[in-house]
């Protein structure tokens, strides 16, 4: 799962940042699709949404940014099921 592994790691580079460009977001997103299917992005929103609610309950200062990157995570899951079902 090196797809699983590049991407969790850009994301967690942006995190410790603390800021990501809204195109490098959808960059990351298509790239792991590309790679790896939607099962990679499921995956990606899976790990987005524990990683989430820990920086949340640890009160990190960037915990905005990783849910930010959850929600851009659901919403490319949307966007990709909504354009199968009108293909």
């Amino acid at each position: 799962m090196r797809v699983l592994e590049n991407t969790l790691e850009t994301i967690a580079k942006s995190i410790r940042v603390g800021k990501v460009h809204p195109t490098a977001v959808l960059n990351t997103l298509i790239e792991a699709e590309n790679a790896g299917g939607l099962g990679a992005i499921r995956q990606v929103e899976r790990q987005l949404s524990l990683s989430a609610r820990s920086l949340e309950a640890r009160a990190h200062p960037n915990s905005g940014l990783a849910q930010a990157w959850l929600n851009a995570t659901r919403a490319y899951l949307i966007t990709q099921a909504e354009l199968k079902r009108v293909a």
